[in-house]
């Protein structure tokens, strides 16, 4: 089978990679291998060789980075030879939490063991409700979407969905996406038991939605993902290398998609101007829940959210933002001292998110074109990276952090991005070529 200088061929390496990818963490990967396949290899090998083989995939990135980003302007804006582009093209990027230890990339010991590019200095994120402590950093994900869609030639959907316009999911939806603006009413109703918030379950609202109209949101036909620890001026140039990988620039229709996060919208502007920005429809229907009902019992304020959303909704956002104005005045300009729960704050942040992105709020354009309206593709995608990374007990050196996103980004690709990666070393090792199976 041909023996590396880790003592485990590429096909047993492969498998140790997997489990120390996909498991919960490299204990969990070395019991899975283990039990699964009778091979004993202990916890700390497993990391090694995960991280070793993540770091080698983060060198062949780096290199694609840097080709790319001397390719001349218009080249950069085109495709390569052989990719033919897709109908449609969607990107949307977020960014998670991990926390990392203090050893940081630079240091002679750091620097020998793996010789990539180091972020720049980064402040701890501030301690909410769920990260206490000062370890906490942010992780930056990237997800390129081909879809599949119909161009029709009028909204096909003008009213809005009944789920939107419910207030036990509404709540519930505030409360998931921890907006923390949403004002604490004595006698809003209950949370309920069910309809969590999650990127699923608003997929699902959306494809109810549409069932009566013959309304069919775009499907995901196939998805390629990136991540790093690097900063976002550094993250800006891998999703543009990876978008151009696959013809995107070239596709007969584009999206970008994203909440209302400062870096999503400078990234939008360096890299991808000439694809439609669309402000994800939850996020802002978060602000125009919380400052509808910011200093009003829930039955007074919940008319006017439902007034709101159907405006926002309809793509008539200056309205909103008149009666928002409106209110602003009858409750005053917020004051240093107060907190981000009272009504005058709740009211001025949902004033300045709509003005700041009314122009990536044309929904029912959008919803005509046949592109996506929410974020929750790319929020999916943090949450499987999560699942691996995030937890109050794994503390990450920067080398492993990024070697175990690189990884996760393949693994969470359809096509899976190692296939070639793992042929490539079979040949070298063994001298024989292998072949993936045709689907």
């Amino acid at each position: 089978m041909g023996i590396d200088r880790s003592e485990l061929s590429p096909e047993l390496q492969r498998k140790v990679v997997y489990a120390g990818t996909q498991g919960g963490s490299f204990p969990q990967g070395s019991a899975d291998l283990a039990e699964y396949l009778d091979l004993h290899i202990n916890a700390k090998q497993v990391e090694r060789v995960t991280e070793r083989i993540g770091q080698q995939r983060c060198t062949e990135r780096d290199a694609a980075v840097a080709a790319y980003q001397q390719l001349p302007l218009v080249e950069r804006k085109d495709k390569p030879a052989a990719v033919v582009p897709p109908a449609l093209a969607v990107v949307g990027v977020d960014g998670g939490r991990l926390q990392v230890r203090g050893e940081h990339w630079g240091s002679p010991a750091s620097t020998a063991a793996a010789p990539l590019a180091a972020p720049a200095a980064e402040e701890p994120l501030p301690a909410d409700d769920q990260h206490r402590g000062q370890h906490w950093r942010e992780d930056k994900i990237g997800l390129l979407m081909t879809m599949t869609s119909e161009v029709q030639d009028h909204d096909p959907c003008p009213d809005i969905p009944p789920a939107f316009v419910d207030p036990t999911r509404i709540v519930q939806l505030a409360r998931e996406l921890k907006t923390k603006k949403a004002a604490a009413v004595a006698d809003s109703p209950a949370e309920p038991a069910a309809a969590a918030a999650t990127p699923e379950t608003v997929e699902q609202v959306l494809q109810e939605a549409g069932q009566p109209v013959r309304w069919q949101p775009p499907a995901v036909a196939t998805k390629q993902l990136t991540a790093t620890r690097q900063p976002w001026p550094a993250f800006g140039p891998h999703v543009a290398a990876r978008a151009w990988s696959l013809g995107f620039y070239q596709a007969a229709r584009q999206a970008f998609i994203g909440d209302g996060a400062a870096n999503n919208w400078t990234l939008w502007r360096k890299h991808f101007s000439s694809f439609v920005p669309i402000l994800d429809f939850i996020h802002a229907l978060s602000y125009v829940f919380a400052a509808a009902t910011a200093g009003r019992p829930f039955a007074e304020g919940w008319p006017c959210y439902v007034r709101w959303i159907g405006w926002v909704w309809r793509g008539q956002v200056e309205q909103v933002i008149v009666e928002l104005a409106q209110r602003q005045v009858e409750l005053g300009l917020p004051q240093p001292s107060e907190g981000e729960t009272q009504p005058r704050v709740l009211v001025a942040a949902a004033l300045g998110y709509l003005q700041n992105h009314q122009d990536k709020m044309r929904y029912p354009a959008y919803r005509q074109q046949g592109l996506p309206i929410v974020s929750s593709y790319v929020e999916s995608a943090v949450k499987q990276f999560n699942q691996r990374v995030k937890g109050t007990e794994k503390f990450w050196t920067e080398e492993g952090a990024e070697a175990l996103l690189q990884l996760r980004a393949d693994y969470l690709s359809t096509p899976n991005s190692l296939e070639e990666f793992w042929q490539t070393r079979q040949a070298k090792a063994t001298g024989q070529v292998t072949y993936a199976q045709s689907p």
